[in-house]
């Protein structure tokens, strides 16, 4: 590929795997006449998602060898006044990395679904859906202006609606799509207004011509308040962050999501939708970078988000949710990034995060295949013999999540504390001690459930409900994926489960040694993220503290977050493996915690039944008294027999009798005449 990008090679990224979510959508469901069978389906839907994962390999190598960018107009859809609506691309080191990321997590998830999903009536639906998934995303990564931004950003909210509520038979899937759809569109109000904010000021809806704008903006006052206006802008559009990437209190429709399938999860968690929302803030730091105080508001929530849903994953014992709630607490870490102005270092725990936090969802599917559905962790134990690969995977996943020296997770995760660490923002002190608090808190949370499942003895046979259903398998009839092994037995996955683990195992591992350094402290980002490195220095403090891979390696064998994360594993393995009465006795002693804990600090009882029931009430209020009784009672109800009683006084009046009119006209005559004598004299 050239220097210069052709625009027809980069159409066709977000094209190929929308062609093979037409095809598989339109042919392969009784919708289109199921014409093409499973194999057709999953073959095109994975081709086209590999064509876009090689064209988008060659557009990064392009980018970071050859300096190539790309930022046109492909479409013009209307003016309206002199605001332009259009489709283009642009691309550059960050769209570039992106496109790469969701390309081949999409690609591993869409292998995986083969063997997952094989008795699933819906199998050809789900990659349908799936396809249809990473094209919105790849939209959405790929836009130079925020009207395909927001088309791509809805887009991935409603197919993450039909894949999260996939088994539309299920009453909690169903509970679950709703509840993640009415969360999200909290977020999107926000971002919408934030949109429409630069759209109203800066007149345009183009990145560059809206970031070029961006000190004009910053001195204009939001009318009727003393808010900057560039301050509202940014709060309204990090409001759309918080639902899209489930920051704390729009976080709680994350957990639920574990209703649909395990490879939905993956690439809900890992590569797309959680990760737009951390994509559009290092997107628009031009924008971000102008307003301390969305900054101190970006680190406060990302600390809360970081800290308070790793306590909930150490409750969890359903494996999906001890994931799931893992997955909160990363996007915390990226988001506090953010606040820090150390959006490079989100970008880069975005990237790290997805490779280990696919490989660690799409274990937890293996286990529960090779268990026979059962998710709960407290009725595993010893899978370790009976699954070599999905052990070996998880515990790589595992150790690059917790921030282990020399893997992913450890260059991006230590760098987010350290550039917390260095901001001088407030809020930047309890953020500090927040993510630190964290890393001891994944530790444990995340060592609790690999020694629980793959350690210890086992306890598969105890097991009260012996088909704990993931897949709703009750309702279709399956059972044991039919593989012919011992139905009370584990047994590894098949091939198309356990080689995505093998090869999302391996970025696991080296890409955080690989490319911390061009993606840090090079210039991988360079036109794409902004930072005033005057008002913000974490970056710049710490690139001098840097001195290569292996030498921030070793020096994290000395650091507070490495014996932090270690107490964490240490803990864990004598609470469940040495002393398993100790975690009931705590549990015994905590019981208000834990109560607090369970409940999830009944933000889902707050929502359910202040919220949404005020609502209800408002909703009835305005309905009973706005429209029934004002409008309907007084406006047009009450018009009509306004006018019924002046017409029967009228027709009361107008007998048709001339000797009544005649009496009116000589009683008019007198009240005249007495008029004039007595008050004119």
């Amino acid at each position: 590929m050239s220097a210069t990008l052709s625009a027809s090679t980069l159409l066709a990224v977000p094209l190929a795997p929308l062609a093979g979510a037409a095809l598989a959508g339109l042919f392969g469901t009784k919708f289109g006449g199921n014409h093409i069978g499973r194999k057709v389906t999953h073959s095109l839907t994975i081709l086209g998602v590999l064509v876009a994962f090689i064209i988008s390999a060659m557009t990064l190598k392009s980018v970071v060898v050859d300096g190539a960018r790309f930022n046109a107009t492909l479409y013009e859809w209307m003016i309206v006044g002199g605001l332009k609506m259009e489709v283009g691309f642009l691309v550059d080191g960050l769209t570039a990395m992106m496109m790469c990321v969701v390309t081949f997590v999409s690609l591993m998830v869409h292998i995986y679904t083969i063997g997952y999903m094989e008795e699933d009536d819906g199998y050809n639906r789900f990659f349908s859906y799936i396809s249809l998934f990473t094209f919105s995303m790849l939209m959405l990564v790929m836009s130079n202006n925020m009207l395909q931004l927001f088309f791509g950003w809805e887009a991935v909210g409603l197919v993450s609606y039909l894949l999260i509520g996939f088994w539309f038979n299920k009453p909690t899937a169903i509970f679950a799509n709703m509840k993640a759809f009415l969360v999200n569109r909290v977020g999107d109000f926000g971002f919408i207004l934030g949109i429409g904010l630069i759209a109203a000021y800066a007149g345009t809806l183009n990145y560059g011509e809206a970031f070029a704008k961006a000190n004009t903006l910053a001195g204009i006052t939001f009318p009727g308040t003393e808010w900057m206006l560039i301050t509202v802008i940014c709060i309204c559009l990090f409001i759309g962050a918080m639902g899209k990437s489930a920051q704390f209190p729009l976080h709680v429709w994350l957990p639920d999501s574990m209703e649909g399938p395990t490879p939905i999860s993956a690439l809900i968690h890992a590569a797309t939708m959680v990760t737009a929302g951390i994509f559009m803030v290092a997107r628009m730091s031009p924008l971000f970078e102008l307003s301390d105080t969305a900054l101190s508001f970006i680190l406060v929530i990302g600390a809360i988000t970081a800290l308070f849903m790793g306590f909930l994953g150490i409750i969890q014992n359903d494996i999906k949710r001890v994931v799931a709630y893992s997955t909160l607490s990363q996007l915390g870490y990226m988001t506090v990034a953010l606040g820090a102005s150390a959006y490079s270092v989100a970008v880069f725990h975005l990237m790290t995060h997805a490779f280990f936090k696919a490989l660690l969802f799409l274990g937890a599917g293996s286990v529960i295949i090779g268990m026979h559905h059962n998710q709960d962790i407290r009725w595993m134990g010893g899978v370790r013999k009976y699954m070599p690969i999905t052990w070996i995977t998880s515990l790589l996943g595992s150790l690059a999540l917790i921030g282990t020296p020399f893997f992913a997770g450890f260059y991006s995760k230590d760098s987010i504390i350290e550039a917390v660490h260095e901001s001088h923002l407030w809020g930047a002190n309890f953020a500090y001690y927040a993510v630190l608090a964290g890393v001891f808190v994944t530790a444990f949370y995340s060592f609790r459930m690999y020694f629980l499942v793959f350690h210890g003895k086992e306890r598969y046979d105890q097991n009260p409900d012996a088909h704990h259903d993931d897949h709703a398998h009750d309702a279709h009839g399956h059972d044991d994926h039919g593989h012919g092994h011992d139905a009370h037995k584990p047994h590894e996955s098949p091939w198309v489960v356990w080689l995505p683990l093998v090869l999302l195992a391996i970025p696991s591992v080296v890409i955080g040694f690989m490319t911390i350094d061009p993606m840090l402290f090079g210039s991988f980002f360079k036109d794409a993220i902004f930072v005033d490195g005057a008002k913000h220095h974490a970056m710049g403090e710490l690139k001098e503290a840097f001195h290569g891979p292996v030498a921030m390696a070793i020096h994290g064998l000395q650091t507070a977050p490495f014996w932090l994360a270690l107490a964490g594993v240490v803990l864990s393995f004598y609470m469940y493996m040495i002393n398993p009465a100790l975690p009931a006795a705590i549990k015994r002693a905590c019981s208000p915690i834990y109560n607090l804990l369970e409940n999830k600090y009944y933000l889902d009882w707050i929502n359910e039944n202040i919220i949404a029931r005020g609502a209800r009430l408002l909703g009835t209020g305005l309905w009973k008294g706005g429209d029934q009784a004002l409008i309907d009672g007084a406006v047009v109800n009450g018009s009509w027999k306004v006018i019924g009683r002046v017409s029967s006084v009228v027709r009361w009046v107008q007998s048709g009798y001339i000797y009544h009119y005649a009496f009116a006209m000589l009683l008019g005559i007198f009240i005249l005449m007495t008029y004039f004598v007595w008050f004119k004299r």
